[in-house]
């Protein structure tokens, strides 16, 4: 017998959101869809969410506390190239966990008040802690550039890092986005001021997310 627990009825609520919302993006969705794919009365689902925006902003509570504790573990001083990209990774992986919210930010901002604010507030929190990694990295002497430099180049990573769903999804409407190529963009960003020695590593490392990489490095030897 399973004696495994059964969901609240508010973590069901919330999941099944998350998942139209993903799928259909989060305008398209009314809470009488979300009722219905829970096979639930509405009357039961507003007695847990009055409105459509109280189901948003409770997956966004969620999204932020994941994305904070992400960004709380990445503690300088980093002194290897894989760790800007294991950071990168795990970041890709929590947006497309909770990819509606990048689909149409300005959107989803204009339209609530308490998203706006603290979108806004996670993006810079995003910013500083690429310029972290990138100012320790620095400090290793794997990375070059001037403080000026590294701070457009951790704007840049923001910047790639937070679009870069909504260019895959326009580019491709009904194809899933490719982390892996979205981080391996975002890194180009910062090959070009690494250390060749680094470099090299980085190289190496992105072989492994994009396999094409290693076809065409053979055809080049020929």
């Amino acid at each position: 017998m399973d004696s495994k627990p059964k969901r609240r009825t508010r973590e069901r609520i919330l999941a099944t959101a998350l998942a139209q919302f993903n799928m259909l993006g989060e305008p398209t969705v009314t809470t009488s869809a979300i009722a219905a794919e829970l096979e639930m009365s509405p009357g039961n689902l507003y007695y847990h969410f009055h409105h459509k925006e109280e189901i948003v902003n409770a997956l966004f509570g969620e999204f932020e506390q994941e994305m904070a504790h992400l960004l709380d573990t990445v503690t300088p001083p980093l002194d290897e190239t894989e760790d800007i990209w294991f950071f990168l990774h795990l970041m890709f992986e929590l947006i497309w966990k909770y990819r509606f919210f990048y689909y149409d930010i300005s959107t989803l901002m204009s339209g609530n008040h308490k998203v706006e604010l603290r979108f806004s507030a996670l993006l810079r929190r995003k910013e500083q802690t690429a310029a972290a990694i990138c100012h320790s990295l620095a400090g290793s002497g794997l990375l070059l550039g001037s403080d000026a430099q590294i701070g457009a180049l951790a704007a840049n990573i923001a910047l790639v890092g937070t679009f870069w769903i909504s260019y895959q999804r326009a580019l491709h409407p009904r194809a899933d986005a490719d982390i892996a190529l979205g981080v391996f963009q975002v890194m180009q960003l910062v090959a070009p001021r690494l250390h060749p020695n680094a470099r090299a590593h980085l190289d190496a490392i992105a072989i492994h997310y994009r396999p094409s990489l290693a076809t065409s490095e053979q055809d080049s030897d020929f």
